[in-house]
């Protein structure tokens, strides 16, 4: 399903280069639950915003679903992050005025999905995480834990190809955190393919093959 080979992103400006990635390679298949961890400064973040089609390496080949990501065009990538990444970030990102239903209809507008079947999905989704009767609270009325579980359900509104977390658990209370991972792991035994970015240990342990990363490489 996706494929990084020889992957390294350089950062210049007119006093420094810094290097983020450095020669990273690895393959990810369907079905398969990965962690990437190091600590901070390892370049996990970065690694995140080239997997995720949110930014091109320097140099290298990215392989997503037999799709040469480095190739594509700014409008191609918007359509590559649509339909098949489904992104799950620290800060949830929901529009805190919005109801939990129309934050996971979100992304399916721009997909152009009719609202009927946006609002019937969106439901369906806030069903399988828990918040069915929490679908037209605000997430300013949503604990942090109910947030993260409306990142997910959002996070799938397209059927995406992957899952890409970002330290999913990093603003949540241990419990509320392990609620979380027991989401993600009941996702991918249904089969989903779930990418999780983590600094923590503990966190890691969820996934069934942790990639670790230290100044930029895969160690």
């Amino acid at each position: 399903m996706m494929q990084v080979s020889h992957i390294s992103k350089i950062y210049r400006n007119d006093l420094v280069e810094t290097v983020a990635l450095s020669d990273v390679s690895f393959k990810i298949k369907k079905g398969e639950f990965v962690a990437i961890m190091g600590p901070s400064g390892s370049g996990k973040s970065t690694l995140m915003h080239v997997i995720g089609a949110l930014d091109l390496p320097t140099t290298g080949t990215y392989i997503l679903d037999g799709e040469d990501v480095g190739k594509l065009s700014e409008d191609e990538l918007a359509d590559v992050r649509n339909r098949k990444i489904g992104f799950v970030f620290q800060s949830h990102n929901l529009l805190p005025r919005t109801t939990a239903l129309k934050n996971v209809m979100l992304p399916m507008v721009y997909a152009g999905i009719s609202k009927e079947e946006r609002i019937k999905k969106a439901k369906d989704l806030l069903e399988m995480v828990g918040l069915g009767d929490r679908q037209n609270h605000t997430s300013s009325q949503l604990s942090g834990g109910q947030q993260q579980r409306v990142a997910i359900a959002r996070s799938l509104a397209n059927n995406p190809s992957i899952i890409l977390a970002d330290e999913p658990t990093g603003n949540l209370a241990t419990a509320q955190g392990e609620e979380i991972m027991a989401i993600f792991q009941d996702l991918n035994k249904k089969g989903h393919t779930i990418i999780m970015i983590t600094h923590e240990a503990n966190i890691a342990k969820y996934a069934k093959r942790i990639i670790h990363l230290r100044d930029g490489k895969v160690v």
